[in-house]
């Protein structure tokens, strides 16, 4: 895995979860004020980078956040259960990007009006075609990873100066946007955007001098992804009202670019949105691939995902794609993007812990750690309020993801240590 290969990796897992997926959901909590929240996103997306990258120099591996949190919190309970979170999170993302693959590609090929059933075989093909690329190896997630993103960034900056261009101020006056603590609100979810940058610490087996490329390539990719954020969400909300850009949901970018380009800059944008949703689903099975094999083989997660698979890879990225699977078909991407948004900005959070608590073997500043870790509660507790008023049952779903996992770690506990006795025996 070369630095390139290694940026494109996460500007690739964070475009494709983020602008095309999130933007009609954050539009909806945050209004025209997007691109600030955006800005705030992307700020506490720096704050736990540099965490992140302090961790990943001292501690490469494949398996990134997952070995960070053992290092900080060790083998016990407490890292058991937040492995099973930031896996949970990994099959969520993967899910809701899989699902907007589905619906550009249902309404590119046959229209708005695709029917259901088209929608969820274009889903089910890019789940299962990129699992089949990560069976390859890493060298291939490099190659299909770099090429993806030289095209996308083609293509955004293309819309951008074409969108920014035209825009009307009057629709991003701050008279318009809604209350301050609805823009806070929206962080968690606008970081979830960002939250494709932690696969670049699973490169750290794959790259040649992680220590050095690692953090390269980690505060290149966020610094890249802000800004084209920002000025999309820009050029997006300049261009289409906020009542807008909600309704067309996923399909907003190519909304927005239709009144100057036509019918054929609408195609343009939806043939980019397959390109950076089907490498955001590229990069995080590769993520997951490595977190599980690591998992299994240091006895926190059962040994079978990290045998081999029956046509390749291990068994791991089997379980990993039926998961995704699953939960493509019954789940809706709203509520997606809210248990996910949580479940993942939380296990931030405490990978900053446990980064305070390795900052004499990181060489952290204290002060840094600190900032990224009140700013991650913030958010999490905004959007936490803010989901118990408006979706009860979207909340309950969280409180359950944390139930699942805490339960999968105490039952495995407890068949290991009844292994190891009669083992011992």
């Amino acid at each position: 895995m070369t630095v390139r290969g290694a940026v494109s990796l996460g500007i690739g897992a964070m475009v494709g979860a983020g602008i095309f997926t999130l933007l009609g959901e954050a539009g909806a909590i945050a209004g025209s004020a997007v691109w600030l929240s955006f800005v705030l996103g992307g700020l506490v997306a720096a704050l736990l980078g540099y965490v992140v990258a302090k961790l990943g120099t001292t501690y490469p591996s494949s398996g990134g956040l997952l070995t960070f949190l053992e290092e900080g919190f060790g083998k016990g309970h407490l890292a058991g259960i937040l492995s099973w979170l930031l896996y949970f999170s990994v099959i969520i993302v993967t899910a809701m990007v899989a699902l907007s693959f589905g619906n550009y590609a249902a309404a590119l090929f046959f229209g708005p009006d695709g029917s259901d059933t088209a929608r969820q075989l274009f889903t089910i093909g890019a789940i299962v075609g990129l699992a089949l690329v990560n069976i390859v190896g890493a060298a291939l997630v490099d190659r299909i990873a770099s090429s993806i993103v030289g095209v996308l960034l083609v293509v955004f900056v293309v819309f951008i100066v074409l969108t920014v261009a035209r825009i009307d101020t009057e629709l991003l006056a701050p008279s318009t946007y809604p209350p301050g603590g609805n823009i806070i609100s929206s962080v968690a979810l606008t970081f979830f955007a960002y939250l494709g940058f932690a696969v670049i610490t699973y490169t750290g087996g794959d790259l040649a001098n992680p220590t050095r490329d690692m953090p390269r390539a980690l505060y290149l990719a966020l610094a890249i992804t802000t800004g084209l954020y920002v000025l999309i969400s820009v050029g997006v909300f300049g261009t289409l009202t906020v009542d807008e850009v909600v309704s067309s949901g996923g399909t907003a970018l190519a909304e927005a670019i239709k009144p100057i380009l036509g019918d054929a800059g609408y195609a343009l944008m939806s043939i980019a949105a397959l390109l950076a949703t089907a490498s955001s689903i590229n990069a995080n099975i590769y993520g997951a691939v490595g977190a599980t094999s690591m998992l299994s083989a240091g006895q926190q997660f059962p040994p079978v995902f990290g045998r081999p698979g029956i046509v390749g890879g291990t068994r791991g990225l089997g379980i990993t794609v039926l998961a995704v699977l699953v939960l493509a078909t019954v789940a809706d991407i709203s509520a997606i993007a809210s248990i996910g948004s949580v479940v993942a900005l939380a296990i931030f959070v405490m990978v900053a812990v446990a980064g305070m608590k390795l900052r004499g073997s990181t060489g952290s500043k204290a002060w840094v750690i600190a900032l990224a870790i009140i700013a991650g509660i913030v958010a999490v507790v905004a959007r936490a309020i803010e989901t118990i008023h408006e979706n009860p049952a979207t909340f309950w779903a969280m409180i359950g993801v944390l139930v699942l996992a805490i339960a999968l770690e105490f039952t495995w506990s407890a068949l290991r240590t009844r292994r190891a006795e009669r083992g011992a025996g």
